[in-house]
């Protein structure tokens, strides 16, 4: 039921945060320098680097796209009758969340070194 649950919820947040932040940054880049700069400046501090609110948005979107993507995968397998079985299943959805968590992990962890 969690990992149902997160599915929707994970959908639903990078379908409704990415659309504002995309709009908010062509709505941006549009009106000009001045527009973007502020755009920018609510995400990074003067170095170029994210800041605290870059971080959390960052980090929770890349946590969604991973988790949803994890789990839009173990429904491909479902879909085609495999892993019906009740621990089966349920090991299933822990593996969505452990590998959501480690991917978040890694991928900051990589663009942190680069």
């Amino acid at each position: 039921m969690l990992v149902s649950i997160l599915h929707r919820a994970t959908g639903t947040g990078m379908a409704t945060v990415g659309t504002a932040l995309l709009v908010w940054f062509l709505a941006a880049v549009a009106a000009g320098p001045e527009s973007y700069a502020i755009f920018r400046d609510v995400f990074t501090v003067q170095s170029g680097r994210l800041n605290i609110i870059g971080n959390i948005v960052g980090i929770g979107l890349t946590a969604c796209l991973f988790q949803h993507m994890a789990n839009g995968i173990r429904h491909l397998f479902m879909d085609v009758g495999a892993g019906f079985e009740l621990k089966s299943n349920k090991r299933q959805a822990q593996a969505t969340i452990v590998f959501a968590v480690v991917m978040t992990v890694a991928f900051w962890l990589y663009l942190g070194i680069k």
